[in-house]
């Protein structure tokens, strides 16, 4: 009983590590654009309609993504975003504290979540972040209850793979470490069903792969084995910067020593996953890479919280812990941006939402790039496929940023081909509009093209 008690008191953590991030940042946060798709796609399944996943430069589709987006919806996902970090942070710390103590996983827990890059995909609901609860999830369950619970370690991991592919290589390494053939079919229904998903909705299980590839190329992302050695390196210090790479270098050694295998391997499995995509033609982003950031925090806390009980280690942890107060302001600086930028970003959102449903009836709608058009589908129920993106000859209704300044904060990408403003054609007047955005609708009689 006493153990089940200390136990709830520290699941108690996450609600309360959601509260203190959503003050931190005044409940900020919005769907992106690939998880728009995803509830939008998501809503298609639920009224019994096909997605449209070949849409042009439309996101990689996850099918747990798409599944959950049959009953979340925007406001629903605001809400896990927080949820979502909040529990990151929690296994994170319980990671650490298994492996190197309670104060190893919570300096672990407090770099991972004050991390700019993984507060912001979390506050915009990427699915990496589930991703990550997923796998590291089921990576405690398996340091707690070794050889006892493997079918719910790869249940946890299936579904982690039915986010990210990178989970299948975990589940692999699963079986061959556990080595029980019994376990094979269950370690194998993620990429199964990813490919079962694909070829129901597209005709080709290889979609997703195929796609990812071809929008790499389109917005040419860096990717292949080359770049994999040039920015993957760079990529994992966008998000933990100089101090915690140089802290989990230090957390590295110390577990080496210490014959500490688990964060070894689990890390080294989240690197080589990564480093798989990046060789297949998948896009070498940031956000893939924030497992690896989460298991290197791991070991950073352990190089960190070492000098309380080894004095040999104080001296390092000393120092490790003057190169981050030396860093601190510039993190501090770079999270008030962030809560900002979210904010911003937020607003703009709010104000498309704010538009009146009549200003769009008139079809087919125009925008100046693809960035609000899942936004657009979700809110007013158009079908993204007839959305007229930069080009607006023959629409009826165009909706814009009201000025280049909205457009350079939300529409505009630094990867997007074109980004200026399109001219509008004569013949639009301004039919509805607010502080964001401006809605033209052509005059009644004007010839449409």
């Amino acid at each position: 009983m006493g153990h089940q008690r200390h136990a709830m008191r520290k699941l108690a953590l996450i609600p309360l590590l959601a509260a203190v991030l959503a003050v931190l940042f005044a409940g900020h946060a919005f769907i992106n654009y690939d998880t728009a798709y995803a509830l939008l796609w998501g809503s298609d399944l639920a009224s019994g309609v096909a997605p449209d996943l070949e849409l042009e430069l439309a996101p990689t589709p996850h099918p747990l993504a798409n599944v959950a987006g049959m009953v979340v919806t925007p406001g629903i996902a605001d809400v896990l975003s927080y949820l979502f970090l909040a529990l990151a942070g929690y296994l994170v710390f319980r990671l650490g504290e298994e492996w190197f103590g309670a104060a190893a996983g919570a300096a672990a827990a407090l770099l991972f979540l004050t991390r700019e890059p993984v507060l912001s995909f979390g506050l915009r609901a990427y699915v990496d972040v589930p991703f990550v609860c997923l796998t590291l999830g089921a990576l405690l369950i398996e340091v707690k209850r070794p050889r006892e619970r493997a079918p719910l370690v790869l249940g946890l991991l299936a579904l982690a793979g039915l986010l990210r592919p990178e989970a299948w290589l975990f589940s692999a390494a699963y079986v061959l470490w556990r080595r029980d053939v019994r376990l094979v079919a269950l370690a194998a229904s993620a990429p199964v069903l990813w490919a079962l998903h694909d070829l129901l909705l597209t005709g080709d299980p290889l979609h997703s792969l195929l796609g990812t590839q071809e929008n790499a190329q389109e917005l040419e992302r860096k990717t292949g084995p080359v770049d994999l050695v040039l920015y993957g390196p760079r990529r994992l210090g966008e998000i933990l910067r100089e101090p915690v790479l140089l802290a989990a270098a230090a957390g590295a050694v110390l577990a080496f020593r210490s014959r500490a295998h688990g964060p070894l391997a689990a890390l080294a499995l989240a690197l080589v996953a990564f480093g798989i995509l990046a060789t297949a033609g998948l896009p070498i982003i940031t956000r893939y890479l924030i497992l690896a950031a989460a298991l290197s925090c791991i070991l950073a806390g352990a190089a960190l919280a070492r000098g309380l009980s080894d004095r040999r280690w104080a001296p390092v942890s000393l120092v490790l812990l003057v190169v981050l107060a030396v860093f601190a302001p510039g993190q501090f600086e770079r999270l008030d941006r962030l809560e900002r930028s979210i904010a911003i970003q937020e607003r703009i959102l709010d104000d498309l939402d704010a538009l009146p449903e009549s200003a769009l009836s008139c079809e087919p709608v125009a925008v100046t790039n693809r960035r609000p058009v899942p936004h657009l589908a979700l809110r007013f129920g158009l079908d993204p496929g007839d959305v007229r993106v930069g080009d607006l000859e023959g629409a009826c209704t165009y909706v814009g940023p009201s000025s280049l300044e909205v457009a350079e904060r939300f529409i505009f990408d630094r990867r997007d081909p074109v980004r200026t403003l399109p001219a509008v054609p004569s013949g639009y007047e301004r039919s509805a509009g607010n502080a964001s955005w401006t809605v033209l609708t052509r005059r009644t009689g004007t010839t449409t093209p």
